[in-house]
């Protein structure tokens, strides 16, 4: 029980900070991590302080780059090193509060478009990709020259697409590069036709074709690492990509290709499974893993919207990045709908696992609106902004008198009847009404608030004015195994 609920007390002793990696040698500053082109892009913003954001893994390196960025510019640079959610999404909050002017972020990126306008560079870094490997590979998983496939890489060979394509077009015709979908540059204009931005990526595709025609040729990963659930990216492509094309990986390094539809299928299958046990479940915990991304809180009215017209209580937890002993602190919660960027909410889970499931949005989407598709036929969004009005994937809630709120409905996990909806969906997103007393007084009416009112321990109790006001006295002095004042046993 200590394990689930708790940490052990050795944990605060044991626990590490995390893997700084391997130094990058002097030599190789420049090469790595782009200065010439950082130095450029705060040069032409003339920027006085610029903001740098590392992932844990390339901390160490950090001192070099800003001080030979310093040098080299001219201007103030900050190192933002440890973010509130993901090193993934920009930082703009901590950026703010260094009075930034701009900010670099090095390392992977989710590529999510902030919720504060910042001029943001992205480094993706340059990884080293055997070419000729890598094209036997791709000749002998696809011996038609004429089937439509599409390259993509992790972020840190995405630099290698194009030279990796020139060796593969005198052969193959249908052919397709994907590019990651970096801001454009101030005052540049989009190109026409504008392609089509999907997993973070941009794809050229040809007017009259569309996505679900290609299959994929993925260049990353290592043979080191063979689980597939410690790289987030390649998930939301294997969730989001077409069930019946094929979909194959290429170690850079050595040229091993692995069909991935088996992974796919096991993913998919994990999903269609919280699923139900969203639709099981009676209270929602909306966890805001995200404040840097645009839209978050109209992702999160839609969310509570989604859970009040289905029926269930919502309750929004502000925790930081998620861990089995922070959210086991909420039983009454049936699962958990992780508001996050792609990367975010598809992150690998602690090995000690969660004391309730942890969701997508999309999850919740497809378990509280009775118009979404049925499994199969609705894709698999990674972010939340396509679930919102002005997305081409928004599905409307039906109307209350639509027969879709009474259709029945069998759990696939218990096996019983669900009820429908004691609740119809509102106009307004917020999960509270007004409701008019005998005595013509107004009081808010919230479910969610009746319910927590039923709990032994609702919290700490602010007493505002039944407290006698005093000065400020002198504290315990100490740690806590022992404080000055207890003396030595």
């Amino acid at each position: 029980m200590e394990s689930t609920f708790s940490s052990p007390a050795e944990a605060a002793l044991q626990r590490q900070a995390g893997a700084a990696g391997l130094l990058t040698p002097p030599e190789d500053l420049d090469r790595v991590y782009e200065l010439e082109r950082v130095a450029g892009f705060v040069r032409d913003l003339r920027c006085q302080r610029v903001a740098l954001q590392f992932p844990d893994q390339l901390l160490g390196d950090a001192g070099a780059v800003a001080a030979r960025l310093e040098g080299t510019t001219g201007s103030k640079m900050f190192i933002l090193g440890d973010t509130a959610y993901g090193s993934c999404c920009v930082d703009v909050l901590g950026a703010e509060q260094a009075g930034a002017q701009a900010l670099v972020h090095f390392g992977p990126a989710c590529l999510s478009p902030p919720a504060r306008p910042l001029p943001v560079a992205f480094v993706l870094g340059q990884r080293s990709v055997h070419l000729e490997l890598c094209v036997k590979a791709f000749e002998a998983q696809n011996p038609d020259p004429k089937v439509p496939v599409v390259l993509l890489s992790e972020p840190g060979c995405a630099h290698a697409l194009e030279a990796l394509a020139t060796l593969l077009r005198p052969r193959y015709l249908d052919l397709l590069v994907s590019s990651p979908a970096l801001p454009l540059p101030v005052g540049s204009c989009r190109p026409a036709p504008e392609p089509l931005e999907r997993f973070g990526r941009r794809f050229p595709l040809a007017p009259g074709r569309c996505l679900e025609e290609y299959g994929a040729f993925y260049v990353g990963g290592s043979e080191a690492s063979a689980d597939l659930d410690l790289d987030p990216d390649l998930s939301r492509l294997l969730l989001g990509w077409a069930p019946g094309q094929p979909f194959f990986t290429c170690c850079p390094d050595t040229g091993r290709t692995q069909d991935e539809g088996v992974r796919a299928g096991r993913l998919r299958a994990r999903r269609h499974y919280l699923v139900e046990r969203a639709r099981d479940a009676h209270v929602v915990g909306l966890l805001a893993g995200t404040l840097g991304v645009a839209r978050h809180r109209e992702a999160l009215a839609h969310l509570r919207n989604l859970a009040q017209a289905a029926g269930k209580r919502s309750y929004v937890l502000a925790l930081g990045r998620p861990t089995p002993p922070k959210l086991a602190n909420f039983p009454e919660v049936d699962v958990f709908v992780l508001l996050a960027c792609p990367l975010g909410a598809l992150a690998p889970q602690p090995s000690g696992g969660f004391f309730r499931p942890v969701l997508a949005p999309c999850e919740l989407e497809a378990a509280c609106n009775p118009a979404w598709p049925p499994s199969g036929l609705a894709p698999h969004l990674t972010h939340y902004a396509d679930l919102l009005p002005g997305s081409p994937f928004h599905v409307p809630l039906p109307p209350p008198d639509s027969e879709l709120w009474d259709t029945p409905d069998v759990s696939l996990i218990t096996g019983e009847l669900r009820p429908p909806p004691a609740w119809k969906p509102s106009d307004d997103p917020g999960c509270s009404a007004l409701t008019l007393r005998p005595q013509l007084e107004l009081a808010e009416s919230s479910p969610a608030a009746l319910f927590l009112s039923s709990r032994s321990w609702q919290g700490l109790e602010p007493r505002l004015g039944q407290t006698p006001v005093t000065g400020a006295v002198s504290g315990r002095r100490g740690i806590a195994i022992a404080y000055e004042d207890e003396g030595s046993s």
